[in-house]
Parts: structure tokens; sequence; C-alpha cells
């Protein structure tokens, strides 16, 4: 069990910001501190909050069942959740769970350790820029900050990750990232032969899979979740975006007529997300949704999610094949790293960074 912290004292918002960004400790720091209330600067707008959304929807993304890869009823049903829901949930999809469990334990083994170590991988101190321990999304833009600590891990090779990513849990995240490769790869085989891209060569695997990221998210306690949020509302930048999930939930998907729908944990599954990328590549067929992630008064929760997305020096629009029969194009062309620089330099806004791409 954590040992709470010796009591701060914090005069304004730059003390937290410091204590919380700059030394390493994290919302989890401030958690563990026994707050009765949260600081004014975690505190979102209204509109901003779950608790002043009276748009709660009883509906729930589709579950999907791969056991049998080649059923065309699977293909169908991955296409069809991808178009209408942009989120879907995968069972019985080959990745043995207790991969999936090293990869959690490893992600609370993380965040259990001392703030001088993680702050061993700040922006500032890191080793390298593929590896960032952070908190909140955009702390520079933000008005409000969100009640989460990360970390980030770009992948570049198995040997640069086996130096650089911390020794507490670098093992456990590339065997799951090694073990959902085929996943990812069915996929998106099915939903690009509904394209009627039909082969998937060298140029548009880089395209839709040319870099890969995974994110170990803590979201502590809070000791007044409802007037924070653990994520603002976004759509991801990602071509896909496998979620791993703990038993406590908090995932919440934008439904239809603006209602908010909760991504129940199931066991031993795994949430996919179309991303920004692919709704762009193919030319809107596919979604990519807004969602969010609640605070928690009670349990701190974990998620593990692999974003698959283009190289950054590559360009982006809709498959040729798409266009074919007349089409009209609604996106442009885009250089994939001015897409995510745009996404990451401001607070999130809902689906306000596909605008860029916009025709």
């Amino acid at each position: 069990m954590a040992q709470a912290l010796a009591p701060v004292s914090f005069n304004d918002s730059s003390d937290i910001t410091d204590f919380v960004l700059n030394k390493g400790n994290g919302v989890k720091g401030l958690s563990e501190m026994g707050l009765e209330s949260l600081p004014k600067i975690y505190i979102q707008p209204l509109e901003e909050r779950m608790c002043g959304t009276k748009n709660m929807s009883h509906e729930s993304i589709p579950i999907i069942d791969m056991s049998k890869w080649d059923d065309p009823k699977v293909a169908e049903a991955i296409c069809e959740a991808a178009e209408k829901w942009g989120f879907f949930q995968i069972i019985n999809h080959g990745v043995p769970i207790e991969v999936l469990e090293n990869v959690k334990e490893a992600t609370h083994q993380f965040f259990r350790l001392p703030a001088e170590e993680k702050r061993k991988y700040l922006k500032e101190f890191s080793p390298s820029n593929n590896v960032r321990f952070g908190s909140s999304f955009s702390p520079k833009a933000e008005k409000a900050l969100e009640w989460k600590d990360y970390l980030s891990l770009f992948y570049v090779s198995e040997d640069e990750a086996s130096a650089l990513w911390p020794a507490v849990c670098k093992d456990q995240v590339l065997e799951y990232m090694k073990r959902s490769e085929i996943v990812i790869r069915k996929l998106l085989d099915v939903l690009l032969k509904n394209l009627n891209v039909t082969e998937i060569d060298e140029t548009k695997e880089s395209l839709l899979m040319g870099s890969k990221r995974t994110n170990l998210n803590y979201y502590p306690i809070c000791p007044n979740p409802e007037l924070t949020v653990g994520i603002g509302r976004h759509s991801d930048v990602s071509t896909l975006t496998l979620l791993l999930q703990d038993d406590i939930g908090g995932l919440y998907v934008r439904g239809n007529n603006d209602s908010w729908i909760h991504v129940p944990p199931v066991s031993g599954s795994i949430v996919i997300n179309v991303g920004d990328a692919l709704q762009i590549m193919s030319n809107g067929r596919y979604k990519s949704i807004e969602h969010r992630v609640i605070a928690n008064g009670s349990n701190n929760r974990i998620s593990v999610p692999i974003f698959i997305n283009p190289r950054p020096s590559d360009k982006i629009s809709p498959f040729p094949e798409v266009l074919a029969s007349g089409e009209k194009a609604v996106y442009k062309e885009v250089l994939y790293s001015d897409y995510v620089r745009h996404f990451f330099r401001k607070a999130h806004d809902g689906k306000k960074t596909i605008d860029l791409a916009k025709i």
C-alpha cells in the first residue's frame, strides 16, 4: 500500500504545478497527500464535466468475437463497427491473457516508483525524446489540467527500447506490442479490403502503421471527481488505437445525438478505435470518435493504449482506391508530423484537429 506523503503546503497554482510536473510527483503525489478538495487548477469548466452531461446513453459499443477470423461475418462486424461507432471491443483475439495482465501489473510497478525515479523521464531529463513521463495532456496550453499521469514510449527499435525504456516495465510492454502485431495486421487487412484496397504494399504499410507509441496511463483517486476529468474530449490522431483497460472502468465515447456511452471493462478484451489518420485515408468512411475518461473518487485506474500511426514523414490523404468510383475527396493531403504537432499544441478540444485536413 502506498505511503501517504508528508503534507506539502501550496500557496498558489505555480506551487502545485512545480510539485506535480517539475518534481515528478504527478497527480498521484497529490492524491496520496489525502487532499480534501481538488486544487483549483484541476477544476474543469462546467461543460467539460461529466456531471454536467445529462445525455447519458444506455447503448453499448459492439463486442466482436475474433476466434473465427476467416468468417465473413466477423469481417462484416469489424467494418460496420468502424463505420457506425468508431469503437468496438474484441475478445478471443489471440493475445494471451497473461501478457495483458503482465503489462497492467508493470504499469502499476512503474507508477509505484519513487518520484525521483520517475522524474528521470521528464522531458528535461529523459535519455531520449522517445521516453516521456508527464502529467495531464498539454499543461502549457490547458486552462484546467487533467487528472492523469502517463509514461509515453515511442517505439523505434527493440535495441533502443531495451537500452532506454524503464527496466520495471520495458519487457512487458515490448511483449504486449509484439503479441498485438498480428491483431493489428488482421484488423487493417479487413478494414482496407472493405475500401477496395486489396493489397497492403510497403508504402501502404508505412502509411498505416509506420510508427507505434504505447502509453501507460495512471488515474489516481481524486478528491472531487465530479469537478475534473481524467482525459478531456478528443479523438486519437492514430490509424488505430488498441486500448487495454483494467476492471475499474471510466472510458466514455460519443454516441448518437451527442450522448455519451460507457465502455465497460470486459475481461480479456481489447478496445479498438479508429483514429483521425484512418478517417482521413478512408475519406470519412471510418469514423474517429470523440472520447473521454472520467476521474474516480474511490479507485486508482490504469489503461494501456497502443497507438498505431503513420510515420512522421508520411503524407496522409484519402486512398486513390476509395476515390476511384468518382467519390469526391473530403480531405486534402497533410504531412502527418504537422497534424500531430497541431494536436499537441492545444488543449483537448473534441474533434477540432481534423479541421486541419478538411478541404
